[in-house]
């Protein structure tokens, strides 16, 4: 929690509902005296116009010393969820300070409680505090929207004693709350298309020189026949399995449409006469998020990154360099994605092109899962991901309605497979798609059956086996 800053005016003193009314009796007083030569009445008009004004100025004098602190329960919050805000009022000053009101200034689009009267605080207590001088508040908020916010300062309404004038001082600075994107929980079951071929990925590793070992031990009971190493059993002469010590983590990758270069003129239009959130941006980041909590869950080391530069990840800056790991790395990537702000016009593809193409990987080395989400890729990012194509097995594009045909049809091509998601509840059925693929397609344009990968996997040991032996 940062400290607070000096109390400020928000706004120029203005007169409450009394304080007009008099200043209206006032004036019309003033007239009467005035038309009918009735001096009588012109002290009350005086009074009536001159109280209001006096009132004024005493709310603006009367400057209270006060400090706050916020505290958010919990400090990170999902799209759509509630956090608990305590504030801690302070009186600094040497005299009580009562008959104010208080109010917590809330980011657009974002419900603030409503005003409420501020208890009397007493005066400060430096040598012997028993409490007197602090006053404790407590609130809910609901946060409908992914984002980083700014939540206060806060809003102190101060009133003359008469109540005919009044004041708005901020207190303090506003405190950063960070909103998560929705995660959509995905099937487990339906993870193994990725988590074989994250396995794939250690294997064929292992046939490489400087690779870890297969290791043959005795056959336990329940343990599957396919991995009986047959020639560890001849020279045994006991039934012989293979078990595979695996020493890195299996990795996988998403790459994120950060630049909706597609249609830049549209996109700048109406971000320039709609503030409202897009819609298939925000939905392509809930899409992100969940595949990566579901691949972290599982053991894999996500690499997050943007489209139009795949070598950078989608906060620049940032010291994992779109690289996350269990334990916390799901955190991590909610909040990176919760940083991700809605772009503006597409930055120039400078040497994008060649990056994948340089990244291209040679004919033995593993391929690892690869996801890409996009929102409104250009032609430039299509062949970005062409070029990156041979680096992921399997390599599953999901495409919002924004995505242009152009771009569907060359990455189609280039054997990758398109899911479409539509809106936010689709995201469940579009990884059930990723897993389930008729095995009679082949693999152009689609992802792995999970008995597909096993029965890949068990032809890798067993090329492995038979290059040992």
């Amino acid at each position: 929690m940062s400290r607070p800053r000096p109390l400020r005016v928000s706004a120029w003193p203005r007169l409450t509902r009394r304080g007009g009314t008099l200043v209206v009796v006032g004036v019309a007083l003033l007239a009467v005296s005035l038309w009918f030569d009735l001096r009588d009445i012109l002290l009350l008009a005086f009074v009536g116009i001159a109280m209001p004004a006096a009132a004024a100025v005493f709310v603006v004098v009367r400057t209270p010393r006060l400090a706050v602190t916020r505290a958010f329960a919990p400090p990170v919050v999902a799209a759509g969820g509630s956090t608990r805000v305590s504030l801690v009022v302070k009186n600094r000053g040497r005299r009580t300070f009562d008959g104010a009101h208080w109010r917590d200034t809330a980011p657009a689009g974002v419900t603030a409680p409503p005003e409420a009267i501020l208890p009397a605080i007493g005066p400060y207590e430096g040598v012997l505090p028993s409490g007197d001088d602090t006053v404790r508040l407590e609130y809910r908020l609901r946060m409908p929207r992914r984002g980083v916010v700014s939540v206060g300062p806060l809003r102190v309404g101060i009133t003359d004693p008469f109540g005919l004038a009044r004041i708005d001082r901020e207190i303090g600075t506003g405190h950063e709350l960070v909103v998560t994107p929705r995660v959509t929980p995905l099937e487990a079951a339906l993870g193994s298309a990725a988590s074989i071929d994250g396995v794939v990925h250690g294997l064929q590793r292992r046939s490489h020189p400087n690779s870890d070992e297969l290791i043959a031990r005795e056959y336990r009971y329940g343990d599957p026949l396919r991995r009986v190493n047959w020639a560890a059993t001849a020279r045994r002469g006991e039934l012989m399995v293979r078990e595979e010590e695996q020493r890195g983590d299996p990795e996988a990758r998403i790459l994120l449409d950060t630049t909706m270069a597609g249609r830049p003129h549209v996109s700048s239009l109406r971000r320039e006469h709609d503030d409202r959130p897009h819609h298939a941006f925000e939905l392509g980041i809930e899409v992100a998020a969940s595949i990566g909590v579901h691949l972290l869950e599982r053991g894999f080391q996500v690499r997050c990154t943007q489209v139009v530069d795949p070598e950078r990840g989608i906060v620049p800056g940032s010291a994992l360099d779109g690289g996350y790991r269990m334990p916390g790395g799901d955190r991590v990537l909610l909040e990176d994605l919760a940083r991700l702000d809605e772009p503006g016009r597409a930055a120039p593809h400078e040497g994008a092109a060649t990056a994948g193409r340089e990244s291209r990987p040679r004919a033995r080395e593993a391929r690892a899962p690869g996801f890409a989400v996009l929102v409104d890729p250009d032609e430039q990012d299509a062949a970005n991901l062409v070029a990156l194509r041979p680096m992921f097995e399997p390599a599953v594009a999901f495409a919002a309605e924004t995505t242009s045909k152009r771009v569907l049809d060359a990455l189609e091509e280039a054997d990758w497979r398109i899911v479409r998601v539509r809106r936010p509840g689709d995201i469940g059925d579009a990884w059930a798609g990723v897993a389930v693929t008729a095995r009679g397609h082949g693999s152009g344009g689609t992802a792995l059956d999970a008995r597909d990968v096993l029965d890949d996997r068990d032809s890798t040991v067993d090329g492995a086996v038979g290059d040992a032996t």
